[in-house]
């Protein structure tokens, strides 16, 4: 057990913007692995900053803590118009990946909101929770051990996989299925037909391959995701999860890529390469963990 005290701590570390970004990252994740109210609740306490990419991590990581707990805090923030739309969606994802019934009728409610991504993750959303009540003694387990907006495809031809991945007229629950499934499939094929969808029109569906590119972690991808961060035109979401899975991806090729785009004009870009770069560094060292805000708590001690 880690004293209250500590947790506490680590908490005001995340909301501490003097500190970098990367540190605070580290704290967050270090919290997130801790588990438990004090934990939400410190976690929570990041949605009152200025960086949107530190609220949406921070929304990611009550998601996959699976805590009812968090979902007031949650709740707010999808209802908060003021809040960015990468952040009010990360909230809805968060609430579907707890996976609630009570939440149902609020993601319902934001399946009409007139930000496309925030509506469009709402409705997997309700597609998830709806799934898990038909599916309690099937939950959607993965080799990467997230809690995933939609379960795999049991279709293991990544041919027929790609075609519907790709399929603009299916709905895009179902397309997440299709992805999920790629990516547990793993190989280079199932990359590159994931990384096709890069082109897709959905920015949410364009973020979430991003994302399941940076899990995978295999260099075949590079090209693609280096493609998006470089596009000025593509949108910021899409670009600040293209820059983490490079990061994740952890080749000399992805560096100086980063370090230029740490410097883009978009914040959340900036500091996505920010963190990527921290990341890049972790991956191609022998650190013990990613998430060691503890260790370094009491190493200051």
């Amino acid at each position: 057990m880690v004293p209250k005290e500590e947790v506490q701590r680590l908490g005001r570390e995340l909301v501490d913007q003097s500190l970098p970004l990367s540190q605070r990252f580290r704290a967050l994740f270090t919290l997130r692995a801790l588990g438990g109210p004090e934990a939400v609740a410190g976690i929570s306490g990041a949605f009152q900053d200025p960086s949107a990419l530190l609220k949406h991590e921070a929304a990611y990581c009550l998601g996959q803590m699976g805590d009812r707990v968090a979902e007031p805090a949650l709740r707010a923030v999808l209802m908060d118009r003021e809040q960015e739309p990468m952040v009010r969606h990360e909230a809805g994802e968060a609430l579907g990946a707890i996976g609630s019934p009570e939440s149902l009728d609020l993601l319902r409610e934001y399946c009409t909101d007139p930000v496309i991504e925030v509506a469009e993750t709402c409705q997997l959303a309700v597609r998830r929770i709806e799934w898990l009540q038909k599916n309690k003694d099937n939950p959607d387990a993965n080799p990467f051990q997230s809690v995933d907006p939609a379960p795999p495809l049991e279709e293991k031809d990544v041919v027929k996989l790609r075609a519907a991945l790709l399929d603009d007229s299916l709905p895009l629950f179902d397309r997440y299925r299709a992805m999920f499934a790629l990516r547990n499939l793993g190989g280079e094929a199932a990359v590159l037909a994931l990384a096709d969808g890069l082109k897709c029109g959905s920015a949410l569906f364009r973020h979430e391959i991003g994302y399941v590119l940076g899990q995978m972690q295999h260099e075949a991808c590079i090209p693609q995701l280096r493609a998006a961060l470089e596009s000025a035109q593509e949108n910021p979401m899409v670009r600040h999860e293209c820059a983490e899975a490079l990061g994740s991806i952890a080749k000399d090729s992805c560096l100086d890529t980063l370090r230029a785009y740490a410097r883009d004009e978009e914040r959340v870009v900036r500091e996505s390469c920010e963190v990527a770069l921290d990341m890049l560094e972790y991956e191609k060292s022998d650190q013990f963990q990613y998430a060691d805000g503890l260790s370094k708590l009491r190493t200051v001690e």
